[in-house]
């Protein structure tokens, strides 16, 4: 059974007058978090490979925590030994962003707005461990904001799975207490973004590189979130990051010559990744003649251990066979104050949405009913076979 959007017209609003003071957005910004200490990571692996992995890779999920005890003992060696019991930023970073977004939207909005964070691996920010506090704290409308990885359309599929869990789990049998919901995939196609990623880069060599690299010799570096090829029919963000990275290229290219993408892949096995990883493009610009490198992540909006160290280990491993040529870690954006802006404008037009539509009334028990429902009469054009029958005898065509 589909409910048309003119059958829904017609029903009458469940809202009474009270609820109307009640009308307020819940903005749940979304990111993976990161473990802070070493004793979290096999169980943050453990959760990264359920959620993520189980959607491209042919294992079986039994192998999962093994698996991740065994991952995390490689990412201790790297970890400890290279970088001094590393601790990443991402989470301090992230609460930046959250701070700046919710300032720049409460300018507009006022009270009727809250900026929540919620880590798709770290409690305590948990989506249902923040949804319990956005029903708590008496908002009915949330708008779902992936932030951190600009493919999100894939990474994002794991924000909606885990809002979906728990919004199941936070329903007392009733009408269901959110009344609207919102969703932003990827800014992958924002203009705003994708000058800011080209003028960031562009400054950075005027300042430091332009005076001893000509810009024929000055490589650029992009990099992308890296996709698995196959994802068992999900949508796996190589079409958005892609497109991301044309469109940053676009805008430096008749500069600057020397241009790659450079996927930063997880390269886990059995797998096809998107090719080339940063440091196969790196290497392919050296053969074109670059005497400096600037890799300056776009498909990454907060600072993580795949930009920090991934890309630390990439240079480090280069420059010990061309000491000669210059290299240039750029941050990802961060808490740069023009892109919480237009983070927070991204925002606006969606909460516009939200406070003015006519509120949600969804009863969730009704959802089994509708399926029994669709279930019993689905197969009704099948009585064109001269005979009706009765339920539990379908006919298949």
């Amino acid at each position: 059974m589909v409910a048309t959007p003119e059958k829904l017209q017609f029903q009458e609003p469940q809202a009474s007058a009270s609820d109307a003071g009640a009308d307020r957005v819940a903005v749940l910004l979304m990111g993976y978090g990161e473990v802070e200490s070493y004793e979290d990571f096999a169980n943050y692996n453990e959760q990264a490979l359920n959620l993520l992995t189980a959607k491209f890779a042919p294992v079986p999920t039994w192998v999962y925590p093994p698996l991740a005890k065994l991952l995390a003992v490689f990412d201790l060696h790297e970890w400890g030994h290279q970088h001094g019991n590393f601790i990443s930023p991402h989470n301090a970073i992230f609460e930046q962003q959250r701070e700046g977004i919710e300032a720049h939207l409460k300018e507009k909005w006022g009270d009727r707005i809250k900026v929540f964070k919620a880590f798709n691996f770290c409690a305590p920010f948990l989506p249902e461990q923040v949804l319990t506090q956005v029903q708590a704290e008496g908002f009915d409308k949330l708008l779902i904001y992936p932030l951190l990885v600009v493919d999100s359309i894939f990474t994002s599929g794991i924000a909606v799975e885990q809002v979906n869990k728990a919004l199941s789990k936070l329903w007392n049998g009733a009408e269901h207490w959110v009344k609207g919901i919102r969703y932003i995939p990827s800014f992958y196609n924002e203009p705003a973004y994708i000058d800011l990623m080209a003028d960031i880069v562009h400054q950075k060599i005027v300042k430091d590189l332009a005076v001893a690299h000509l810009p024929s010799q000055t490589a650029i570096v992009l990099m992308n979130h890296g996709c698995p090829h196959k994802a068992k029919g999900f949508t796996s963000g190589i079409d958005e990051s892609q497109a991301l990275y044309e469109r940053v290229r676009e805008k430096l290219i008749n500069r600057y010559p020397l241009i790659s993408v450079g996927w930063l892949n997880h390269q886990t096995p059995l797998i096809e990744w998107t090719q080339p990883n940063a440091d196969l493009a790196a290497r392919n610009l050296i053969d074109l003649g670059a005497t400096a490198l600037v890799f300056m992540p776009i498909g990454f909006a907060t600072e993580n251990h795949e930009t920090l160290l991934d890309v630390d280990h990439i240079i480090h491993n280069l420059r010990r066979k061309r000491p000669d040529i210059t290299y240039v870690q750029m941050p990802c954006v961060n808490d740069s104050h023009d892109f919480l802006h237009m983070a927070a404008d991204w925002a606006d037009e969606h909460i516009e949405a939200l406070l003015s539509e006519q509120a949600l009334a969804v009863n969730p028990s009704l959802a089994i009913a509708q399926a029994q429902h669709a279930h019993d009469h689905g197969h009704s054009h099948d009585h064109d076979h001269g005979h009706g029958h009765s339920h539990g005898e379908h006919h298949h065509h």
